[in-house]
This record gives structure tokens, sequence and C-alpha cells, in this order.
């Protein structure tokens, strides 16, 4: 591992490390100079498993590499910039533009929730930064208030640490049989083995609003089992703080993938709350399965859900590693938190408009991930 010291190493040759922002399950991140250009950056240290081989460790690094590029060629303002992908040491590094700001969960923590049109604004803002991932084949399956950067003075929101992400052709950074996720905001299609999809996400994107609004997740109990049986069966009660925003929370916290609320038309409702202040309903899902077959999903996520907790009261946290298998997925012990466990824009109008590829408008000014 690295280590967090202002010993003022340079990276590649260029980038001295100064001090630690912050550290997250996949790696440290650093403030930095980039003695090339005389600018501030966030650098990002990816740790790599001690216990691989030789070559298993040059495979996970050549992967890492292939992976941070291809989010490297996401542009949206509201997703992180990252300018360059280096090794050092045989040691990955991603090199990030910096921002003056604070995490989402920061500031709730210190400031507490925020208001329901700042609530939407967010949402809009990740919206479309997930509609762009997504149109690239990039899923960011961490969705939460800790990986929301909210920039001093503009309040630009940004989507930080794209560090379990799965791209489409490369093995993800947690195929090695390591889950890192945060199972209050982890989809019950996840939870169960089901795979993911950019469905995934929003699920995340709903319960990161309710926290917004509230101070935290639906899904927050004091156990492990109690969040899985929350997240795959409890019924979900919605903040009352979300007030006029419930139809777009509901929609995004509908536990059939099938079924749940498209980021298009999620988007397009939000705008139109905050243009009119008034709430559309959300249109039906063209194609949307029978009622009858719709059912059958929450039936397996019910029997998903009485597994998954017998086996963390019976036989712990081991169990559920073996029990959750479906993408490699097991949940840690914490409820809440990074665990690791080894095993552009619609346009305002009378409708949602109808799907097409979001376009960037450029890097921004970036953040620093954690």
């Amino acid at each position: 591992m690295g280590t967090e010291r202002s010993d003022g190493r340079v990276i590649a040759g260029r980038y001295r490390l100064e001090t630690p922002l912050g550290r997250g399950g996949m790696g440290v991140v650093w403030r930095a100079t980039d003695r090339l250009l005389g600018r501030r950056v966030a650098v990002k240290e990816l740790f790599l498993d001690p216990s691989l081989t030789a070559d298993e460790a040059r495979r996970q690094r050549e992967s890492t590499l292939r992976e941070a590029r291809a989010v490297a060629r996401l542009r949206h303002p509201h997703i992180i910039v990252v300018h360059d992908v280096v090794e050092h040491d045989e040691r990955p590094y991603l090199v990030m533009e910096f921002v003056d700001g604070d995490s989402l969960a920061d500031r709730i923590a210190g400031q507490g929730p925020v208001s329901v049109d700042e609530a939407a604004r967010i949402g809009i803002g990740l919206l479309g930064a997930l509609r762009t991932a997504h149109a690239a084949g990039v899923l960011h399956r961490d969705i939460k208030p800790a990986n929301v950067m909210v920039e001093n003075g503009s309040d630009r929101v940004v989507l930080t640490d794209f560090g379990v992400a799965q791209i489409p052709g490369a093995t993800t950074l947690t195929e090695s049989g390591t889950f890192v996720g945060s199972p209050e905001y982890t989809a019950p299609e996840r939870m169960s083995g089901g795979g993911t999809s950019p469905a995934a996400d929003l699920w995340s994107l709903g319960a990161l609003l309710c926290a917004a609004l509230s101070g935290r997740s639906p899904f927050h109990r004091d156990s492990l089992g109690g969040v899985l049986h929350a997240v795959l069966s409890d019924e979900i009660h919605p903040p009352q703080e979300a007030g006029p925003l419930l139809p777009v929370v509901r929609g995004l916290l509908e536990r059939d993938p099938d079924r749940r609320l498209d980021a298009v038309r999620a988007e397009w409702m939000l705008r139109e709350f905050r243009a009119t202040g008034r709430m559309p309903e959300p249109e039906p899902v063209p194609g949307a399965p029978e009622e009858e077959v719709r059912t059958e999903r929450p039936r397996r996520s019910v029997l998903a859900a009485a597994v998954l907790v017998a086996a963390v009261a019976v036989a712990g946290v081991s169990a559920v590693a073996l029990l959750v298998s479906g993408e490699g997925t097991p949940v840690g012990p914490t409820p809440g938190t990074v665990t690791t466990v080894t095993t552009t824009s619609p346009p305002s109008g009378s409708g949602p408009p109808s799907l097409a590829s979001p376009t960037g408008t450029g890097p921004g000014t970036g953040v620093n991930g954690r």
C-alpha cells in the first residue's frame, strides 16, 4: 500500500504529492502539483492486492489503467475530469483536476439536509452525468453522497470516484473476488446477484436524493442483515422531506429495474418541477412487461432477502460472501459505508423527450475523487 505522508514524492517525473485529501476502498487521494504546467491537481494512488502473484499484479495494473483511460474519455460538466493516467513504481495513478469543495456527505453532515429545490438541482446534474456515462457503456456502481463533490462558490455538483465502475470489454477493478460498494445505496438486483445495468445506478441516485433531503439513506439500519432486508424486501418509506419530489424518488426506488424510472424521464420531471413548481407524473415505460410478469422479480428478491438475512444471523458476513455471487458482489459488515469482502439535458415542455445519446459540454473545472 501507499504511504500517507507529506514526503513530496514526484510521480512520473511530473506530479508532486503534497498532503492526503481522503482515503477510500480503492486508494488514497492526494493534493498535488503538476510541475510541468504549474497547477494544482488531485492524484489518486490506487491500491493493488499484495497477495497477487507478479503476473496477476501486472494484469490488474493493466486492467486498472485501461478502465481509467475509458473513464478519462467521459466529458460532462458534472463528471470528474481525469487529466492523466500514469504508472509509477508499478503502481497506477489517476491525475484529476482539483476542486476546492466538500463532498455532499460532508455538506449534509456539517450543514444539514438540503432543500427540495436544491435536491432537484443536484439530481438534474447527476442524471446528466449518468446519461453520459451510460451512453459510453460505463456504469458507476457506487453512487452515494460521499462520491459527489460540491464546488465552493459555484455549488457545481460533480460525480467522482469511478474506482469500481464497470467498463464494457474490460475486467473490472473488483473482479478478483472483492466487492467494493455501499449496501445502503446498492440496488436490490445487485444484492440478489442479478447483475448490474444502468438502472442500478438510478436506484442508488434515488437513495442519494433521500439522504440529501433527510440526512440518511432510507435503507439505513443498525446491522448488515437489517440493511439487506430493507433493500430487498421491506416496505420503502421515502422521507417526508421529499415532498413534491416523491414521484421521482418512488420511481427511482422501484425494485423491478424493468419498471424503474429512467434517467431521461427523471431529469425531465425534475426540470419541470424547478421551472413550474409542479411535479408531473411519470409516463408509463414503453414496452414494460405485463403485471403478472412484473411480480416475478420482487418475489425472487424477497426469497433472496430471506436467505441473505438468515445467512448473516447464522454464519456472519462470510456466508453472505458465498451467497451473493451474481457479479462477484458480496457485501461487507458495515452498513452505509464502503465495504470490502474477499471471496444534454431534456427540454422543458409538455412531455418527456425520447431517449437520445447525451453529449458532454466540456470538462468543466474538475474535482478530486475520494
